[in-house]
């Protein structure tokens, strides 16, 4: 049952208030000030204060000011009454914290209605700030997540790329000896490979996180498009080497203004996945050039290609898709694809897949720097 605290130096009116409103089921609590007023409510929140304006010792502006100010003053409805029907006494009613405006004679039907709009409007700020507070709970466990997100990928940053280095380098050191055997040569160039593939992993998972929090900003540099490839093409040349496969290339655009690091990673990851889908003795093709004011790369290979309903998907991290008898589609294990996506797309390029037939084409175009 709902408590109403009815507030009028009018006795006629307190008794017209308390009939009308204990019809309604309500219970009702009368003061004849504004002194008895706020000593009800002090002893007894009530759930809604039907107040006077005009009342001798206190007027209901200053009372209600005084009842805001209370424990559970700030939420409990005030609805004010008043002879009063002007703008400037309606102004000062919501200057003083007043929900409601009733202009006396009041109707009963009219005062309940009023009352019971406040009260509904109450509950529903109290489920407000329930809702609130849930998910004020939720952005925090969110929060915490991405911190704890955050510690882990500079662990994998900081804490893998110096033994990775260290790998690299012991290579190095390995085939810079004239006596080395030629499978230890193998073995020490197959070594450095890997210690280059586990680089861009890393740094992909590093620039995936920079993208989630929008981070990831080119940094535009004129790039030599030629030198470029061929450096990547020799850079995976004894991975193709080791699967049998090919790489053929055809840079007709010798320039782009990109970023120089996230492009050559972009095209490394880009041929690097199709060297690992290629069947032995086929060919992986890498072509540049211009296209509508863009620069188009293109990376082909000859194998399962990959389904049509799984082109956009394919880009999402750790996405594995199997088809047939064979894996059709890249599984993205090292956030290659991923990363590729968000690189092009941080130069405001775009990503998508054709059909070789067979095999698939990953197509990235850049617009020109205007």
């Amino acid at each position: 049952m709902s408590t109403i605290l009815v507030v009028d130096d009018n006795e006629g009116n307190r008794e017209l208030a308390r009939a009308a409103l204990e019809d309604e089921g309500y219970r009702v609590v009368l003061a004849s000030s504004a002194a008895q007023g706020l000593a009800a409510f002090e002893r007894e929140p009530p759930d809604c204060v039907l107040l006077d304006v005009r009342m001798p010792d206190v007027d209901g502006f200053t009372a209600c000011e005084s009842i805001r100010k209370l424990p559970g003053g700030v939420e409990t409805p005030v609805l004010f009454l008043t002879a009063l029907r002007d703008v400037d006494t309606f102004d000062r009613a919501l200057r003083a914290g007043g929900d409601d405006f009733l202009t006396k004679p009041v109707r009963p039907t009219e005062l309940v209605i009023r009352v019971q709009s406040a009260l509904r409007l109450r509950r529903m700020s109290v489920e407000l700030r329930e809702h609130y507070e849930l998910l004020r709970r939720q952005r925090d466990a969110l929060l915490r997540l991405q911190l704890q997100k955050e510690r882990l990928t500079a662990f994998l940053v900081h804490d893998l790329k110096n033994p990775v280095n260290a790998m690299d380098l012991h290579a190095q050191f390995l085939l810079r000896d004239a006596g080395l055997t030629a499978t230890s040569r193998d073995s020490a160039t197959q070594i450095r490979s890997e210690a280059w593939h586990l680089t861009r992993m890393i740094l992909n998972l590093l620039d995936v996180s920079k993208a989630d929090e929008g981070l990831l900003a080119p940094q535009r540099t004129e790039i030599d498009l030629r030198r470029l490839v061929d450096e990547v093409t020799a850079e995976l040349g004894v991975m193709a080497q080791g699967l049998r496969v090919r790489i053929e290339s055809s840079v007709e655009t010798a320039r782009l203004h990109a970023d120089q690091d996230l492009f050559r990673r972009t095209v490394t990851n880009l041929v690097e996945n199709a060297i690992r889908y290629a069947p032995a003795e086929t060919a992986v093709t890498v072509t540049v050039k211009s296209h509508e004011g863009a620069t188009e790369l293109r990376v082909a290979d000859a194998g399962g290609g990959i389904p049509l309903e799984m082109r956009e998907k394919i880009f999402g991290a750790f996405v594995q898709v199997e088809g047939g008898e064979h894996l059709v589609a890249r599984d993205n294990r090292g956030l290659g694809l991923t990363f590729c996506k968000l690189a092009v797309e941080a130069h405001g390029g775009r990503i998508w897949i054709e059909d070789a037939l067979p095999g698939a084409v990953f197509c990235v175009s850049v617009p020109h720097a205007r």
